[in-house]
């Protein structure tokens, strides 16, 4: 059976202050079959630029972090070298970034009844809050606008 739709969450800790409370989080998601983690890595730019990586399953078992291990199903090292550079690149000196792959898990039932009524998933895309948030404001600030624009030209035709 194909994958569910999977996804690329980066996580970045301005001043690398990871400490551990978005695990209970993360957790609850596994836990509750919305997610499947299937791949992860600590990627950091210590304060003169050097960039180090770490994946989930070689994280040392004293660090905040190492707990995060426990919630990975697998290791499908679906990040490449290239997608680590890209992340590193848009990370502040002296900040680190958790990168999540992850299955949406939640998805599995529908999945299934689309590929068994011969469906086929033709397109998923995520559309970030912030972005949203943007575009609402943008539509508003152009709805009242035009209602602006709508009162003076009723108040020129008086």
């Amino acid at each position: 059976m194909p994958l569910a739709p999977i996804e690329i969450l980066t996580l970045a800790f301005p001043g690398n202050k990871f400490n551990g409370r978005i695990l209970p989080e993360l957790a609850k998601l596994v836990e509750t079959d919305t997610i499947t983690i299937i791949d992860g890595l600590f990627v950091g730019v210590d304060a003169d630029g050097t960039v180090v990586f770490t994946e989930f399953d070689e994280l040392k078992s004293d660090t905040d972090a190492s707990a995060i291990t426990e919630l990975v199903e697998r290791f499908d090292e679906l990040i490449s070298s290239e997608d680590v550079a890209e992340i590193a690149a848009a990370l502040e000196p002296n900040s680190s970034a958790a990168i999540l792959v992850f299955e949406h898990s939640w998805m599995t039932p529908l999945r299934d009844a689309l590929v068994g009524s011969g469906g086929v998933l033709v397109d998923s895309v995520r559309i970030p809050g912030q972005v949203v948030e943007e575009v609402l404001a943008a539509v508003a600030e152009l709805d009242e606008l035009e209602q602006e624009e709508q009162t003076l030209q009723e108040q020129k035709a008086e």
